[in-house]
């Protein structure tokens, strides 16, 4: 299983970026796709998640992300995005995506066993 996630950079607050992570290897369907960050000196926080699935999906999303950021699912490209909106200086922190063989959206970190390279977000206030 091979995660490539991309599309990080530095945005202003109050703007928008959309991450991306290319998924391959093997079959993803009905797994959980999920975003982690690290902010500098902080511990891993999740962020979002969604079962894979081609006619049910769900998704998780952290309080701090609700009402901002939004998880979605290409199948047919193998690819999971995470758009983000209405950046806060707060949201600054290299951004992972991450596979869970489970069919349970889960949030904590160790329950993801695969990862992509993180891409860094900087929010200037």
């Amino acid at each position: 299983v091979q995660l490539q996630a991309s599309g990080g950079g530095l945005v202003q607050a109050g703007g928008s970026l959309r991450l991306s992570c290319a998924a391959s290897g093997q079959t993803f369907s009905n797994y959980v796709m999920g975003w982690f960050r690290q902010a500098p000196g902080k511990e891993h926080e999740f962020v979002a998640a969604m079962r894979w699935g081609w006619r049910c999906s769900a998704t998780t999303y952290a309080n701090s992300a609700k009402g901002r950021f939004t998880i979605s699912i290409d199948n047919p490209k193998n690819m999971v995005y995470l758009q983000m909106n209405s950046l806060k200086p707060e949201d600054t922190a290299v951004y992972s995506c991450a596979l869970d063989l489970s069919t349970v959206i889960r949030t904590e970190r160790s329950s993801y066993a695969y990862w992509g390279q993180g891409t860094l977000v900087t929010v200037s206030s």
